[in-house]
This record gives structure tokens, sequence and C-alpha cells, in this order.
């Protein structure tokens, strides 16, 4: 893997937190509450355009760019990875499905079994809403595993791993199974004083795009999920 590259932290935008960067990959811990790449109505508040200017050093006409390697949620937080070369980009989004994906989801109530599998065929409807259908014609097969790590009274901490890469695909199958995540107003039947999304892109292992070799990284537990489980600081 090509040697880490310093951060230069003054053009770094607060609340993003670099993880790893070389001349191929940035890796960084983006906020919940940041979308990840830009929409029709917001182009600006994205990490992709604060790391587009990060990269350039805040020079508008820097030909650096930066590639979109996967996406998060704007509500979630966690680990996003991006390219900094096109071919970078191929290579490593051409492997994505053998990357290793590890959320952590705080969810209502307690799962029936400790780990389980779930499986579903998911789609989208016309207002943006992704479910789960018979129709495997109409919906594409998606595979959650979750394990459960802490349990309080009323509310369960999770290791969820991405089997397959779907649209909102934890939130879904966890709403879908009976336990749906703390904080999501999209999927959640369950009103609550919630106000963040309690998921978190917490490791991912890969190849590197370059060398070859595996690459591993992983972020801090959230302060906020601690404080919801009563789980300690290490």
């Amino acid at each position: 893997m090509p040697r880490p590259v310093k951060p230069v932290w003054r053009y770094l935008p607060k609340g993003l937190t670099i993880i790893h960067e070389d001349r191929d990959i940035l890796v960084v811990d983006k906020p919940a509450g940041l979308l990840t790449i830009g929409t029709d109505k917001e182009k600006e508040r994205t990490a992709y355009y604060a790391l587009t200017n990060y990269v350039r050093k805040g020079d508008a006409k820097s030909r650096k760019r930066l590639f979109i390697v996967h996406r998060l949620d704007r509500e979630a937080s966690g680990i996003l990875v991006f390219a900094k070369t096109e071919e970078a980009k191929r290579a490593l989004q051409d492997n994505w499905d053998e990357a290793n994906k590890k959320y952590l989801a705080i969810v209502h109530g307690a799962p029936e079994k400790p780990t389980d599998t779930i499986a579903s065929y998911l789609t989208e409807n016309k207002a943006l809403r992704v479910y789960s259908t018979t129709d495997k014609q109409k919906g594409k097969l998606s595979k959650t595993l979750y394990k459960v790590l802490k349990q309080t009274p009323h509310l369960s901490l999770l290791e969820v791993t991405l089997l397959t890469g779907r649209k909102h695909q934890i939130r879904v199958h966890l709403a879908e199974s009976g336990f749906p995540i703390v904080g999501d107003r999209k999927y959640s039947k369950i009103k609550s004083a919630y106000k963040r999304l309690a998921l978190h892109a917490w490791t991912i292992s890969f190849a590197h795009p370059f060398s070859g070799k595996p690459c591993e990284f992983q972020t801090e537990v959230p302060s906020y999920f601690r404080r919801l489980v009563n789980w300690p600081e290490e």
C-alpha cells in the first residue's frame, strides 16, 4: 500500500475526520446529517464537495479530483471511502461486493435470535421508499447479517454486516423484522424523541486498488451510541 499522506487539516471542514489518505484513496469518518454527494436541492453541504476542496487545498483552479466509490445515508455516520484517481475508483467498484462492511445499529426492542441473516427482495416505489417484495423480477435479493452486542430493557445494540449493498437495506430489513433503528423517521412506526438515526458505518476492509494488499479501517463508536445503551468508554 502506498505511504500515507499527511493530512492538511486547515482545508478540512469541521465534522469530517480523515482516517487514512494515500495517493489512491481517502477514507473519512462522516458525521450524521451530511450528504455524501449533492442533490438537486443541495450542492455544497456535502462530504464530496468539502473533500474535493480539501484535496485541491482550497485552489478552485486545481485539476485534482475525487471519485465516489459508495454512499452513506445523510442521517447515518461513519466510514466513507473516496478514490483519488479514476483507475482507483474502477478497481474499488469492480471488487466492492468483496469488501467487508460492518455497521453498528441501535434498535427498538430485542430480536428473538442473538444472530440471524435477514433476506428479501428489495425494490423502491415512486415515493423513493424501499420495501421488500415477493416478486423476484421486481426486487433485488438482499441479505443482512446481524449480531446482538448489548441489550437494555428497551433497546438493543447490533453489529450489522452487509452481505449485499442496496439502498436503505439495513434500515428496511431491521424495521420489517420488528426492531426498527432508533431515530429512523422514514421506516420506523415507533414515534420517539430520538432525533439522530442510530446507524454508524463502523469498520470496512477491502483490497487496496493499487497494491492489492488488504486494508482495514475502523472508526470510534459514537458517544451517542454509548449513552443510549450505557456502553462504557474503552
